[in-house]
Formats: C-alpha cells, sequence, structure tokens
C-alpha cells in the first residue's frame, strides 16, 4: 500500500481533531491510573514491596511513556505540521515504536519472573530476588531499545503531510519486523510459558507425591493467566488497525487512533481488580476516606469538647 492510498484515511484533517483528542484524554487517565498504581505499591509497606509488584509497576511506567509519546506524535500532527524535517520524524517513530515494544515486553519480564518462581526457584533461591528481578527490568529496556533501532537507522520513516510518523505500508520488510519483533515475540513467547506452567501443575495433579509447591504453582498459574489477559486487552487496541490494512475503511484508521490508548485505560482498571492484593488496598483507602463516625460517638465527642473547652 503506497503513501497515496495510506492518505485516504485523512481526507478531512478535522477529523484527527476528534479522534487524538479522545485518544489524549484516554492517554490521560491511563497515566493517571498507572502514578496512582505506582504511589499505592510504593507507599503499600510492605504489603505491596513484592517482585510481582515491582514488575507490575515496571509495566505501569511503559504505559505512562507510551501514553506520553503518544500524545507527543498528535500534537506534532495537529499544532506543528510545519515541522518538516525527516530526521525529526524519525526520531517521533522511534520513540513511538519504543514505547509500543517496552509495553509488550512488560509483560513478557513478568512471565518470566513467575517461570523463575515456579521452576527454579527450589533449586536456585537467589532468581527470586528483588536484585535479580531490577536485572530483568534492565534488560527489557536495553532490548526495546535495540530492537526499534531500525526505525531510526533506517531512512524507511520520512515526513509525509497529514501522516504520523510510523513506517510506511509499502515498506512490507521492515512492516513485518515490527508485527513480527514488537508483537508477536512477546505473545509467544508468554503463551509458551503459560502453556509450560499450565502441564507442570496437572502433571503435579496425577502424581501420586504430595508435592508442598502446589497452591504455589496455582498462584503462578493464576498470575500468568491475569498477564495474559491483560495483554490481550492490551493487544485489542491494535486490532482496529490491523483491520484498515486489510480494508482501507477509512473508519478503522480513525478508531485504531482512540482504541490504542481506551485499552490501556481499560487495562489499568482490570489490574487493579484482577490483582488481589491492590484490589484490597484500593478498597481499604476508599473505605477508609468514605466511613462515617456513628452519631453517638460523634454526641460524646462534642460533649467532651465542650468540657474540655470550659475547663
Amino acid at each position: 500500500m503506497d503513501s497515496t492510498t495510506y492518505s485516504s484515511a485523512i481526507s478531512d484533517p478535522t477529523q484527527y481533531y476528534i479522534v487524538c483528542s479522545l485518544s489524549a484524554g484516554f492517554g490521560l487517565i491511563s497515566v493517571i491510573m498507572s502514578i496512582i498504581i505506582v504511589i499505592i505499591a510504593q507507599r503499600s509497606k510492605p504489603r505491596l514491596h513484592t517482585v510481582r509488584h515491582l514488575l507490575m509497576c515496571n509495566t505501569c511506567i511503559a504505559s505512562i511513556y507510551y501514553c506520553t509519546i503518544q500524545t507527543i506524535n498528535y500534537i506534532f500532527l495537529i499544532f506543528l505540521p510545519w515541522i518538516t524535517s525527516n530526521f525529526a520524524c524519525r526520531w517521533r517513530g522511534y520513540f513511538g515504536y519504543m514505547s509500543i515494544s517496552a509495553a509488550t515486553y512488560s509483560y513478557l519480564v513478568q512471565a518470566t519472573s513467575r517461570l523463575l518462581f515456579s521452576v527454579f526457584s527450589t533449586k536456585y533461591p537467589w532468581v527470586t530476588t528483588f536484585k535479580v528481578h531490577y536485572i530483568l527490568i534492565l534488560i527489557h529496556w536495553c532490548i526495546v531499545i535495540v530492537i526499534t533501532s531500525p526505525a531510526i537507522i533506517t531512512t524507511d520513516i520520512y515526513f509525509r503531510p497529514g501522516l504520523l510518523c510510523w513506517v510506511p505500508f509499502k515498506d512490507t520488510l521492515h512492516m513485518g519486523y515490527t508485527l513480527f519483533a514488537y508483537y508477536v515475540v512477546p505473545i509467544i513467547s508468554i503463551m509458551i510459558i503459560y502453556i509450560y506452567i499450565y502441564r507442570r501443575i496437572k502433571r503435579t495433579r496425577k502424581s501420586a507425591v504430595i508435592i508442598l509447591t502446589t497452591s504455589n504453582d496455582k498462584r503462578d498459574l493464576e498470575v500468568l493467566r491475569n498477564i495474559v489477559i491483560l495483554l490481550c486487552i492490551y493487544i485489542v487496541g491494535g486490532v482496529p488497525t490491523l483491520i484498515f490494512l486489510l480494508t482501507d475503511l477509512d473508519i478503522f484508521y480513525l478508531s485504531g487512533i482512540v482504541t490504542f490508548t481506551f485499552t490501556v485505560a481499560i487495562e489499568k482498571i482490570c489490574t487493579i481488580l484482577l490483582d488481589r492484593e491492590l484490589r484490597q488496598v484500593v478498597k481499604e483507602i476508599i473505605y477508609s476516606r468514605n466511613r462515617v463516625m456513628p452519631f453517638e460517638n460523634t454526641m460524646s465527642l462534642t460533649r467532651e469538647t465542650k468540657k474540655t473547652i470550659r475547663s
């Protein structure tokens, strides 16, 4: 698909104002919710000071980065159309693809952590330490920086009036690489880890020997299931864009801009709902602020206050 065909999706530039504003609004909601999750996890000591919640916060940081970069790209598209530098456009595309892969690979880091806990923790207890997981997070961001480098190294991304700085669809090799490296690899890897742990639990149940780690395995499987659910919600945001590639219908291109950040907001809500400990802490915070003092206690407190003042 060449750039002329692609430009049909923005025949009416005013449509960008609507969809980009909606996308930026959902992005702002996602950023606020991500910051709230990080703050709650940081302040809830020691309840949420676990490796699992550390990696959850890493995903929240990736989501903040993703939504921020997308909003900046919309600002350049709508309000700064006179900046026509191909070099600047390549950097915007690089940061855009980096933000996408940062989110998807953060889920792979979480799944890898579950694999370490489930399979290797008995023989190698040190793999479950915070130090190892800080290293995993560092590796995660290094991988993200490297795998998205073709966006800045090559000249496939260039400025096109009225279009976002992405790889044109006519560059099939580069487009295939982005789909494979940013989506297919983390999704397939997570599914392999999920299936492996699931089959391991099945074998444990069939074994005649009682193993004390069965409950831990079930917990690992539950956490992995939540990771798959959250990743699927995130991936759904790209479905309209995929349909646009197949149908060339404008509505799917425009809706794809909105669904990218909308699904991130939904994913943050589901993060709170699916994580037991985080959900309980949020409930406690909400209930403690909405708690109403009983009338009798209020009256007695008032009387005591009056006595104190008189004395």
